[in-house]
């Protein structure tokens, strides 16, 4: 329950105690409480929640809107406002390491970083209510493409140039910083703080005398139809598939991804088939995070693999108001520190992007990344959704 009112609440009360929620509940279809009367008579009647169930509203949606509304009202307005979400295996670690950084400088922090779990539909229901840049957040942390470069989200502030890289980092880890891969945004807007790296486990007692697949484009190939499992309801990481594969293996290559879908499955239950004797139901494939090979058990039958040409990367943005560097730096510098950093990998092992911290990875356990020309000359939320139908219907053909 979020800390200011009950869904069970009547709207009258609810109104009466903020009432600069009036406004975006007219928003929402209530025109009869900009009239008094009306909102004493008939908001003393009904609660908040039968409210918003009688105009087909999505409720959790909806309070979350509130409440972003009272926050931005009610809490100090020279506050540093920080929202976003963080992957479920660090995020309290980081929470610690940053609560315990706002306790010891005295810093007015308002610090909402929610696990990825819970998704962003409620940050991107606040960033479209947005009427100006003034309305944002002054700090954007989360894994995946769309909040980002989304032009109906946060992308329309970025062409306009609202977000800087305040990190005054030069060089990144070697690992995101070679000749084959240069993860800084030469336009200095988008900070990448770490990286979810997507790889495989092949399932060898389902392979049924198919080639080991070590690539990508192994996997793409027509023998694997219909045989290999994807987190699609993880949208941050499966968004960065699409971009990985359609970036370097185009339209054919997502498409080809899509037929080869066997089942979506959550990745620690893919770790799960593993332990399973061989059954037509089984993947013998399965796309995952990094961090959950390592729950792999002794006598699984499957085996983790880093691609050869790369695993596809969901990076750890951190975007940063330009307008609010005063009161963001020591909090961004903090963010972007060797001692974040050695969280992010050691503790879910996100490959950390600062420079000095240990990876632990080998030469040849690369990445696979659009690039930011390709980034930049795309409209990538329009082609999210391009490359989304596309799999979909190949899938679609295979079933």
């Amino acid at each position: 329950m979020n800390p200011y009112f009950s869904l069970t609440d009547k709207v009258y009360n609810i109104t009466e105690q903020y009432p600069e929620l009036i406004e975006p509940l007219v928003e929402m279809g209530y025109e009869s409480l900009k009239n008094d009367a009306l909102r004493k008579l008939m908001g003393r009647s009904i609660s908040l929640e039968m409210a918003l169930k009688t105009r087909h509203l999505d409720v959790e949606k909806a309070e979350q809107t509130l409440v972003d509304v009272i926050r931005r009202t009610r809490e100090n307005p020279d506050a540093l406002r920080v929202t976003g979400v963080l992957p479920c295996p660090i995020r309290i670690q980081l929470m610690e390491k940053l609560n315990n950084w706002i306790e010891e400088h005295h810093a007015d922090v308002s610090c909402d970083l929610q696990a990825a779990s819970m998704g962003l539909d409620h940050i991107e229901e606040q960033v479209k209510n947005s009427k100006s840049a003034d309305d944002l957040a002054d700090i954007y942390l989360s894994a995946g493409f769309g909040l980002f470069f989304d032009r109906s989200l946060l992308g329309h502030y970025s062409d306009a140039g609202v977000f800087a890289d305040l990190t005054g980092m030069e060089r990144l880890n070697s690992c995101f910083d070679n000749e084959h891969l240069q993860l800084k945004d030469p336009k200095h807007q988008y900070t990448i703080l770490a990286g979810v790296p997507a790889v495989f486990m092949v399932n060898e007692s389902v392979l049924d005398g198919r080639a080991f697949p070590k690539s990508w484009s192994d996997l793409l190939s027509p023998e694997f139809e219909n045989s290999i499992a994807m987190p699609v309801r993880d949208l941050d990481l499966f968004n960065a598939l699409l971009l990985g594969i359609y970036s370097h293996y185009g339209e054919d290559g997502v498409r080809a991804l899509g037929r080869n879908l066997m089942s979506a499955m959550h990745p620690a239950e893919m770790v799960k088939t593993g332990t399973k004797a061989k059954k037509a139901s089984a993947p013998a494939v399965t796309v995952m995070p990094y961090f959950f090979t390592l729950m792999n058990r002794e006598n699984s039958t499957l085996t983790p693999v880093w691609p050869s040409d790369g695993a596809i990367l969901s990076p750890i943005f951190l975007l940063s108001k330009a307008s609010s560097s005063k009161k963001s730096q020591e909090f961004i510098s903090y963010l972007a520190s060797k001692e974040m950093g050695e969280v992010f990998c050691a503790g879910g092992k996100f490959p950390s992007t600062h420079p000095d911290v240990d990876n632990g990875l080998s030469p040849e356990e690369t990445f696979l990344w659009p690039g930011w020309d390709f980034i930049y000359s795309h409209d990538i939320g329009s082609l999210l959704k391009e490359t989304e139908r596309m799999f979909f219907e190949a899938s679609e053909e295979t079933k």
